[in-house]
């Protein structure tokens, strides 16, 4: 059975449980990391959703799971708005991909 989990702050992602998401907690970017670890090896997870803030911490185990896991992994932001993070990843990996920055500037 696929599973969908959020990931980040605990009272920044409880509200996930209500629509049927696993929920997992993390402070810091060591726990971050361990069950980033976990969820990567684990085949039934599809959809990971992870706040901004805790990804800005750990961008390595962002990556590492993107590495090793078929699922998706998306970064929200929180109710401090969004701070552009997830832009400008996408930013980075389309300019790697063809050399050029089509996406320019954030306004």
């Amino acid at each position: 059975m696929v599973r969908a989990v959020a990931v980040g702050e605990r009272h920044l992602i409880l509200g996930f449980k209500g629509v049927g998401f696993e929920i997992v907690g993390c402070s810091d970017a060591t726990s971050l990391h361990a069950e980033l670890g976990k969820l990567s090896r684990d085949q039934d997870v599809a959809l990971v959703l992870i706040t901004e803030s805790m990804a800005k911490e750990a961008p390595e185990a962002i990556e590492l799971f993107r590495e090793r896991s078929q699922g998706i992994l998306t970064i929200i932001p929180t109710h401090e708005g969004s701070q552009h993070y997830s832009f400008e990843i996408m930013k980075k990996a389309v300019e790697r991909s063809i050399g050029v920055d089509i996406l320019g500037k954030e306004q």
